[in-house]
């Protein structure tokens, strides 16, 4: 197949959530599939106007989330080189700017994105398809120098994922390839603004100080303790020695690394020790 961006897209969408298919050999009854299963309805639209374009044929949206269609030809076309099971499909050989068409469907379909304020922001990826993985590794490090975590295999799952962590590479995946998936798309933009500010301002007054604190830290209630955590150490220095004066003790742990591979500490306090900043 001769690519465009077009068809790079589509490729893409079949190797994520679509399926191209034929009968089995000993039944009798003939069938070529080509279909996309998605719940997204934009990102359906999307892959059955590509597929218009490429192919001069609208596929049919049903209301099960499937754009589906029934061709022999296109079918033999599509299999010709490529196979597009999940634990088999390649990234075809495209230029650049094909290329961020392919990864940015792969990503809409397979992609989530993770905000966690001050702690972790990220995109993560995961297949059963090692192999599809590492080359998606390579070709965001190559081509648009965005560093992803090494491929790594689930615990006691045939699952390997990746992450793209940092405010530089997350930046440099919105400009360079980016999301057509809606929510998706918001979700990177509330990633990015949270990198905005990292140092933490610590009230002086109590009223202030206990609200702060209420917004920041998290119960658990199996220790009765409550944390706090940053990627930051200082922050938690400056809200130990503030919580000194209200003769609140605390310690600090860390660093910690998440399975991502970021760096974060973690601020313990007894939650009875917090009744010492009672409001009035």
């Amino acid at each position: 197949m001769k690519f465009d961006k077009e068809l790079a897209s589509i490729h893409a969408y079949l190797c994520a959530d679509g399926y191209v298919i034929k009968n089995p050999k000993n039944q009798k009854h003939k069938y070529y599939h080509i279909g996309l299963r998605n719940n997204n309805e934009l990102l359906l639209k999307n892959f059955r106007e590509h597929f218009k374009k490429v192919f001069g044929v609208y596929p049919t949206i049903t209301k099960d989330k499937r754009c589906k269609i029934q061709n022999k030809d296109i079918y033999f076309k599509l299999t010709k080189d490529f196979s597009y099971y999940s634990d088999k499909w390649v990234i075809p050989k495209l230029s650049k700017e094909e290329l961020k068409c392919w990864l940015r469907t792969y990503f809409d379909c397979d992609a989530w994105v993770q905000v966690q304020k001050g702690k972790s922001r990220s995109i993560g990826l995961e297949s059963i398809n090692e192999r599809g993985l590492k080359q998606i590794r390579d070709v965001l490090q190559k081509e648009f120098e965005i560093h992803t975590s090494n491929v790594k295999k689930r615990k006691n799952r045939n699952i390997w994922y990746i992450y793209i962590c940092g405010k530089s590479n997350l930046l440099k995946f919105k400009e360079n390839i980016g999301f057509l998936h809606p929510k998706k798309k918001a979700r990177l933009e509330e990633a990015l603004d949270s990198y905005e500010t990292y140092e933490w301002i610590i009230p002086n007054k109590k009223e202030k100080l206990l609200e702060f604190i209420k917004t920041r830290g998290r119960i658990r209630n199996d220790t009765k303790e409550v944390r706090f955590f940053s990627i930051i150490r200082d922050n938690l220095l400056k809200l130990k020695n503030k919580l000194i004066q209200y003769n609140i003790k605390g310690k600090i742990y860390g660093p910690w690394k998440n399975n991502k591979g970021r760096i974060y500490y973690c601020l313990k306090l007894k939650q009875r020790e917090l009744n010492k900043l009672k409001v009035g």
